[in-house]
């Protein structure tokens, strides 16, 4: 493996910087608990500015923090000045997102020079308890010499 594909020995630091710039993230309240190689966590305790209709964590914010937790653990895995964008994703909703917090455990699948194949599921955690409520797959695209805004 040449040197410009090993991934960046501060990934830990860089997602986390990368993370705190996401608003969205600070908008419906997320943390970043765990940034391992190959995986991240995101958690969000339930509060009722994203509920939906029912009481539930709204389905778009269940897809957001997939979304995340699954970009954050493959851009763990990328080379020093490169950044990561998802192209695609695909969920199913398998349960109400209706706990006291929700967690999103990300995963990397397949890591590629030009694509990463990711994974995430949502947790609902009620009482202790935690209840599978989303599954994703996702398609991240690697971008090469393209750092973030700042």
């Amino acid at each position: 493996m040449s040197t410009s594909r090993l991934p960046d020995p501060h990934f830990a630091e860089k997602v986390r910087a990368s993370f705190d710039l996401q608003n969205a993230m600070t908008l419906i309240q997320a943390s970043l608990p765990v940034v391992a190689h190959g995986s991240t966590e995101i958690h969000v305790p339930h509060w009722r500015g994203i509920e939906q209709q029912h009481g539930f964590v709204h389905g778009g914010v269940v897809g957001m923090i997939a979304d995340s937790a699954a970009g954050y653990a493959a851009m763990t895995m990328v080379a020093d000045g490169a950044s990561v964008l998802t192209v695609e994703y695909k969920m199913n909703l398998l349960a109400p997102a209706d706990g006291e917090k929700l967690i999103a455990r990300g995963k990397v699948v397949r890591p590629g020079r030009t694509l990463i194949v990711t994974q995430a599921e949502v947790f609902a955690v009620r009482d202790g308890k935690e209840i599978l409520c989303a599954l994703m797959q996702q398609t991240i695209m690697v971008m090469h010499g393209k750092s973030e805004k700042t």
